[in-house]
């Protein structure tokens, strides 16, 4: 019985995605009737109907691994090309995509790496992976209108306490065990990259006019933040400052993290 279209896509679908190459889909292959595999893609004496869609089988691993290298360089230059290669066989294996969207492709790869025996060479490996995708995940994040300085000014004086001021959706704040900001700098900048410290330290992502840029946070401004993407008031958030910014003043802490906040376009509107 011919194979009619939808067929015909579901079934190289699953000879090109098969994790254990092209031979082994097919075999699993149950219903491809008389002359199975060469009834509908036509060989010849230079490639057999196999060969030909192995030639798509691979391209397609090889399109996931040049768009893996792209959102995740610093990985790349860390591990190198033939270990990154092998790593990326390795978690497609594992975690095979599951969205139409290659963009998602990477989603997996920092808690792939959390148990996976490259850490002996690069412990900080599945931090820098996080980071890397949490870049990934930013740019590509939800947008909002970033919020105006004046908007904040227009606000009455008796508000101030109860006022909410929102993080952007797109932000991310990361909690690390290495500082790998400074060396995912260093790639994105084609410069020289050192191992880093290992040190627990929270790390903010966000985007600014369609650029990402990410770094890290104080103890008085990460709790600040978190309390903020949490819809904490104003006053709630001068409480945690007052409790971390030890001698200095708090007005002064405040006016310096508002400012900073409202410069990098990481508020939205005020609720009241």
């Amino acid at each position: 019985m011919p194979i009619d279209l939808k067929q015909l896509q579901s079934l190289l679908y699953r000879l090109i995605t098969a994790v254990s190459g092209v031979a082994e889909g097919l075999a699993a292959e149950r219903d491809l009737g008389a002359g199975g595999l060469d009834a509908i893609v036509l060989g010849d004496e230079r490639l057999s109907s196999e060969a030909r869609v192995d030639i798509y089988a691979n391209m397609y691993f090889y399109r996931i691994l040049d768009a893996l290298k792209e959102d995740f360089p610093a990985t790349l230059a860390v591990l190198g090309d033939e270990n990154f290669h092998n790593l990326v066989t390795g978690y497609l294996l594992e975690y095979p995509p599951t969205d139409p969207s290659i963009t998602h492709s990477g989603s997996h790869l920092a808690e792939y790496l959390r148990d996976h025996p490259m850490r002996g060479r690069a412990p900080f490996v599945a931090d820098l992976a996080k980071l890397e995708r949490a870049t990934v995940e930013v740019f590509l994040g939800p947008d909002a209108p970033a919020l105006d300085p004046d908007a904040l000014r227009a606000v009455a004086i008796e508000d101030w306490p109860t006022m909410k001021l929102k993080l952007h959706p797109s932000a991310q704040i990361l909690s690390l065990d290495w500082r790998v900001s400074d060396l995912l700098r260093a790639v994105e900048e084609h410069r020289p990259w050192n191992p880093p410290n290992q040190d627990a330290v929270k790390v903010l992502v966000w985007r600014a006019n369609t650029r990402v840029f990410h770094r890290d946070l104080d103890p008085t401004e990460a709790n600040a933040l978190e309390a903020t993407a949490h819809s904490a008031t104003f006053a709630e958030i001068c409480d945690i400052v007052a409790k971390t910014a030890g001698d200095q003043d708090l007005v002064a802490a405040m006016n310096q993290l508002l400012s900073r906040w409202l410069s990098n376009n990481l508020l939205i509107q005020v609720c009241p």
